[in-house]
This record gives structure tokens, C-alpha cells and sequence, in this order.
């Protein structure tokens, strides 16, 4: 891991294993309103009962967060995962009514918590093609 990614790494890391951790025992209605919120984004996911997936979503942020953490995983590797959770989470944002204001990207109140889910991207991408054109740059 290089110096630089440290500060990143380490605040998104500590924060997606902390909410994959604060997922692990959600049952019950909490549970329920999770996967709602998620079939409504992609409905593929109706398949897997709602108890299973809040698992899945904490095992996937746990995963997440501790490979973010540990300084040995590669940046782009990481860089990788965190976008691709990232658009999961736009997804979301773009496909659930009543989170952005009529006919525009721009979030509502409600919206707000989403829509900073763009963060996320930008910091994996941000990973990624520094990784890449950092070694690029010593290949020469």
C-alpha cells in the first residue's frame, strides 16, 4: 500500500467494516426493509430471503472493510471492490422513488444518504488508476 492511500483506505475501510458489523444479527422487519429497498433497485434479488441477504450485505462489508484495512492487499484489488459496491449502492439511488428530486439526479432530503454513496466510486476509481499509472510510470 502506498503512504498516500493510507488516510483513504483506513476512513472507508473503518466505516464499511463497522456497518457490515452493525448488519450482522439485522433480522426481523430491519431486515425486511433492507432487502425491500434492494429488490426494488434490482429485482434479481427477490430470489434470496431477507434474513439471507442482510447476511450476505454484512459479510460483503465486513469483507470490504478488512481487505481496505489490511495493508498487504493490493490498491487496485481493493480499488476494484469499492467501486463495484459503490455503483450497487448508486444503483439504488437512481432506482428508488421519492430519493431524487422529479426528472433530475439532484437528491431529496431523503435522498441525501444515497446519493453520497458517489464517494465511494470516485475513492475505488481513484485507487485503481493510481495503481495503474503509478506502475506504468516505473515500468518505463
Amino acid at each position: 500500500m502506498k503512504i498516500p492511500h493510507v488516510p483513504l483506505r483506513a476512513s472507508i475501510g473503518a466505516f464499511m467494516l463497522n456497518s457490515g458489523l452493525t448488519k450482522r444479527g439485522m433480522e426481523g422487519e430491519a431486515a425486511q426493509a433492507t432487502h425491500s429497498m434492494a429488490v426494488a433497485a434490482i429485482p434479481q434479488l427477490r430470489q434470496i430471503p431477507p434474513d439471507r441477504f442482510t447476511k450476505l450485505l454484512s459479510y460483503s462489508e465486513v469483507a470490504l472493510g478488512t481487505a481496505l484495512l489490511v495493508p498487504f492487499i493490493p490498491s487496485t484489488l481493493v480499488g476494484l471492490g469499492l467501486t463495484a459496491f459503490g455503483v450497487g449502492l448508486i444503483q439504488l439511488y437512481v432506482k428508488t422513488p421519492g430519493l431524487r428530486k422529479p426528472g433530475s439526479v439532484l437528491p431529496t432530503h431523503a435522498g441525501t444518504s444515497f446519493a453520497k454513496d458517489i464517494w465511494l466510486v470516485g475513492a475505488g476509481l481513484t485507487l485503481v488508476l493510481d495503481d495503474l499509472t503509478h506502475r506504468k510510470r516505473f515500468a518505463r
